[in-house]
């Protein structure tokens, strides 16, 4: 599952961070309300622990404005132990709070219990939705975002990203991707599938020259490795 951590304090943000995916998550991290809207609006996660106190937009604004378009489970955290800002909180969408210091096995199980009761319908929902890394295809909607920024994809780039992410691992050789994604008649310009993946590349990994996931078996073809 997909957690997005928001605070302006980069030490806290790499302490859970660290934990959560020791975890077994992935975690996606932001430093302000801005970038946590921008990757809550652009790419689907499934719980977000959310600052209170933040530059350009504080806690409080962003998870109203989550709440517009998404019922993610959200963890306020905060410095003040005040019963009226946590009030504030759930007043504004949040379903849980936790005061700074927080003991980071109290905020694990936090997580547990939210995931646990909306894991259900949340998984449902991202059967169409394949993420690995920092790349991430909606194919109902056929967007790719690269780090949470949708990228323009051409149709049979899509579709090979596509058959690359569902088969993980799985080595393809060129003839075997023309024949899936451009067809038979395609079989004479196998240079088309080097163009793609050349392009694909380009757009969906972060250092072209050292791809991560789109990657080429010396001699086989391409495969997609998670």
């Amino acid at each position: 599952m997909k957690i997005l951590v928001v605070d302006d304090e980069k030490l806290l943000v790499k302490g859970i961070k660290f934990n959560l995916e020791n975890d077994g998550y992935e975690v996606l991290t932001g430093s302000d309300g801005v970038e946590a809207l921008e990757i809550a609006s652009s790419q689907t996660v499934d719980l977000i622990i959310l600052d209170l106190m933040m530059p350009r937009m504080d806690g409080l604004e962003t998870c109203q404005r989550i709440r517009e378009f998404s019922d993610v489970p959200i963890i306020m955290l905060t410095a003040k132990a005040d019963d009226m800002d946590k009030l504030m909180g759930f007043e504004h969408g949040a379903d849980d709070y936790l005061t700074k210091p927080f003991n980071i096995l109290e905020l694990k199980a936090r997580v547990r219990a939210l995931l646990r009761r909306s894991g259900g319908s949340r998984r449902e929902e991202r059967t169409n939705v394949l993420t690995c890394g920092h790349i991430t295809l909606d194919v109902d909607a056929r967007n790719a975002y690269n780090d949470g920024v949708l990228m323009d994809l051409t149709a049979k780039e899509f579709d090979l990203a596509e058959l690359l992410m569902r088969n993980p691992n799985r080595v393809y050789s060129r003839e075997a991707l023309l024949d899936s994604i451009w067809g038979y008649e395609y079989r004479s310009d196998i240079r088309t599938v080097d163009v793609h993946i050349r392009r694909l590349r380009e757009k969906l990994e972060r250092n072209p020259a050292e791809p991560e996931h789109i990657l080429t078996k010396w001699g086989v073809g391409y495969y997609f490795k998670v």
